[in-house]
């Protein structure tokens, strides 16, 4: 059972994202039936800690709290993508994780979880923006980009701020039930369910630094979504075998040409549906998916919800707009 809880944070840590923890495990609401935990903020650098906000945390409470809680927490924070991490921070992790104790991460907090070695073999999320870094960075970790959230049982790791909720109250669920969890979405005033692997809103297309050798074909592809193209075209232009660009494809970008071509478009249509009044059939055919009913099943298969109902999301109920297609 969940009873002891430890927000770990480092400096220049995010203050939203600790709020979702100490608004999921750091209030007694045992009034309305909820459960209470023994919850502490714990610092990894000291007694006082900034907030990339610009004001300062204070907490007595130092790594060795860490060796009592049956989850740990870890937020965003400022510059995790590059910094290093106190070893015995990392050590505590481990210890934690070896016996029994769960981790959580919220945000760019996955880094931390990486720099332990506790992603290794493990599928794992973070912001979209963040995942192409922490997948090079983590190489043996299995970077999911586009989920809410990733429950590998004893790391669990969420992306960026409200996604961190989601992941909370999937635990509270698991620990204590859907009326627990039910109960306290509705007194955060939030939905009670969003399905972990329910996609991001991401904005554009993952960065490409890494992609050395079929660069220029991605852009390429990029130019010409509307277009059939086949791996045998690909291989063409990238003066490769179609064996051999296969496999730098996957090295380069971590999946298959058809995956990467088919985000592609449902990120073009994403856009197209948020900045224009074009119509489902005009969006199909820009974006390569060429019927209405190909666009929409594509569309809920990546992201759990229609072009209509996306458009509504993003441009407001007053935007007119056609039936979906069955």
């Amino acid at each position: 059972m969940l009873t002891n809880v430890a927000a770990l944070l480092l400096d220049e840590v995010h203050p939203f994202e600790l709020g979702v923890l100490c608004e999921v495990f750091g209030l007694d609401r045992s009034e309305e039936g909820l459960p209470v935990h023994d919850f502490a903020v714990v610092s990894a650098e000291g007694p006082v800690l900034n907030t990339h906000a610009g004001f300062t945390i204070s907490t007595p409470h130092g790594l060795e709290r860490l060796e009592e809680a049956d989850l740990i927490a870890v937020p965003a924070g400022s510059h995790f993508m590059q910094r290093e991490y106190p070893e015995e921070m990392l050590d505590a992790l481990r210890r934690a994780v070896a016996r029994g104790s769960r981790v959580l991460s919220v945000c760019s907090g996955a880094y931390v979880l990486g720099a332990a070695g506790l992603l290794d073999g493990r599928r794992c999320t973070t912001h979209w923006r963040h995942a192409a870094e922490l997948s090079r960075r983590f190489p043996k970790a299995i970077v999911e980009p586009d989920v809410l959230y990733v429950d590998e049982g004893a790391v669990i790791s969420s992306a960026g701020t409200a996604a961190g909720i989601d992941a909370c109250l999937h635990l509270i669920r698991q620990e204590y039930g859907q009326e627990a969890a039910n109960t306290l979405a509705r007194r955060m005033v939030v939905p009670p369910h969003r399905d972990g692997g329910q996609a991001q809103y991401i904005s554009r297309p993952l960065p490409r630094s890494s992609c050395d050798t079929v660069g220029s074909t991605l852009a390429w592809m990029e130019q010409h979504l509307d277009q059939e193209m086949s791996v045998e075209q690909l291989a063409t232009l990238a003066h490769m075998s179609p064996r051999t660009f296969a496999r730098r494809f996957q090295q380069e970008t971590g999946t298959t040409p058809y995956r990467w071509l088919l985000r592609q478009r449902v990120l073009l249509a994403q856009h197209l549906l948020e900045t224009s009044e074009l119509t489902i059939d005009t969006i199909a055919g820009q974006t390569g998916f060429g019927t209405a009913a190909t666009l929409r099943h594509q569309f809920v298969r990546s992201l759990g919800t229609t072009p209509n109902a996306y458009r509504r999301t993003f441009r407001g109920p007053a935007t007119t707009s056609v039936p979906d297609v069955a």
